[in-house]
């Protein structure tokens, strides 16, 4: 039904000159390439009782804005610069709209694929000054990333903010220091059966629905230039790139509002299939059951020697998968792509923008609450553990105590790495799978 409103609508969108105005207020809602921003929030209570103290804290944080870095994203790119260029003569000649007149002094990127911009530089350093402030008791002698270059960069610049000069004095280290034989921040690493560019075509059918309108308006305003699905698709992904840059982009300007959200919808449709709940095998919720056992492992005081902090960078895939594991976004149909519900609980603009933080606690009450309980904290709001909650009380603030969660992810502690259902989602893995993992990780 929504799809067919979209192109119901369209047509008449196309006989006009407006557009997405953003002079205030640049689109944000842009899924895992969106721009960071605190989440919207839900109705529980942000602060805990009064008489609760938090005293384990486990951060897991995505990198900064950065360039692309899947191949299909530089091709629609490219594509679309390609075919301006050919087009120059045609746009000389051509009365544009307003918001198409920057198109005449010409059009390019200048990102660096895959790596972290300067806004992406600011957002971990922004992050960590503020981590400092909310947790000022709380410190760690190490900081572990995945081992791609824009994620320690991000570690890197979150160090800075937080620590500043002491950050000298602390071990800044990758996945590939510890030797694991599975690692919790990119599992999919050892995932031999892992495919990245399934997702891409599991969103193909969307695609072929929200795409072909746009592009008839766009070639109607731009007559002798034949931009193909592929060149409007490139110009949707150039608004969040040349914001990822630090730029405000002309594109932006020239979508509206339902256009991008159709967008936004088909970079859920790709989260979705790339480690949510429409995985090949069930591999997405597999992958983050590893993450699952990290934290109850660490909470519930049952290995390793217990810190009060943890701090580590990975990738929107390990938030992403984590949540899908646990059941905390799961959509009932799932997501479709013949088109999006009225509501949906998946939101990669919400959940795994670009320097999104899962930020997960332990915490004890005098009265409130008894025992250990568990919370987590989204950028920045509360997020509810529904697959969890008990009691009233547990509704109230989003929270659950830490025996009932680990009762609530039986799935993931009923896995381990390399078993029967690991070896059903992923195959058997193989020690040279680490080095692929590195340049496609998102």
């Amino acid at each position: 039904m929504y799809a067919q409103s979209i192109l119901k609508w369209l047509p008449f969108a196309s006989l006009t000159l407006t557009s997405y105005k953003h002079e205030h207020d640049p689109p944000k809602e842009l899924g895992y390439l969106s721009p960071y921003r605190v989440a919207p929030a839900f109705s529980v209570e942000a602060k805990l009782p009064y008489d609760c103290s938090v005293d384990r804290v486990m951060l897991m944080h995505r990198h900064g804005s950065r360039g692309p870095a899947a191949t299909e994203e530089e091709d629609l790119l490219n594509s679309l610069v390609q075919t301006l260029r050919e087009g120059h003569s045609a746009i000389q000649h051509a009365h544009l709209p307003e918001n198409l007149h920057f198109l005449k002094n010409g059009y390019d990127l200048h990102l660096q694929p895959e790596n972290l911009t300067i806004i992406g530089r600011q957002q971990l350093f922004n992050h960590g000054v503020e981590f400092g402030l909310k947790y000022p008791n709380f410190t760690t002698d190490t900081l572990l990333s995945s081992y791609s270059q824009r994620v320690i960069d991000s570690m890197y610049f979150f160090a800075q903010g937080r620590f500043g000069r002491e950050v000298e004095g602390k071990k800044l280290l990758t996945v590939s220091d510890l030797h694991d034989p599975v690692s919790w921040i990119i599992p999919e690493a050892s995932c031999p059966d892992f495919d990245w560019h399934y997702p891409w075509k599991a969103s193909a059918k969307w695609s072929d629905i929200y795409l072909p309108p746009i592009t008839d308006r766009l070639n109607k305003l731009l007559p002798g230039v034949p931009l193909t699905d592929n060149d409007t698709h490139g110009a949707l992904y150039a608004c969040a790139y040349d914001q990822a840059e630090g730029n405000e982009s002309p594109w932006c300007n020239v979508f509206y509002a339902d256009e991008f959200a159709a967008l936004e919808y088909e970079i859920d449709l790709i989260m979705d299939a790339m480690v949510g709940y429409v995985t090949p095998h069930n591999v997405g919720r597999v992958l983050g059951s590893i993450f699952v056992n990290k934290l109850i492992e660490r909470f519930s005081d049952t290995s390793e020697e217990a810190q009060s902090l943890y701090l580590e960078f990975g990738h929107d895939t390990t938030i992403m998968a984590a949540m899908a594991a646990m059941c905390l976004n799961r959509d009932d149909p799932p997501l479709s792509p013949d088109g999006p519900p009225l509501r949906r609980k998946l939101r990669t603009s919400h959940q795994t923008p670009f320097a999104a933080n899962m930020i997960w606690e332990r915490f004890f009450c005098e009265k409130s609450f008894d025992g250990p309980q568990i919370r987590l904290v989204l950028n920045e709001e509360t997020f509810p553990l529904l697959p969890c909650a008990r009691t009233m009380q547990d509704r109230k603030y989003g929270t659950c105590s830490l025996e009932e969660f680990i009762r609530a992810n039986g799935f993931s502690t009923g896995i381990s790495f390399n078993d029967s259902t690991w070896q059903a989602a992923c195959g058997i893995p193989s020690e040279s799978l680490h080095a692929q993992g590195e340049f496609l990780a998102v």
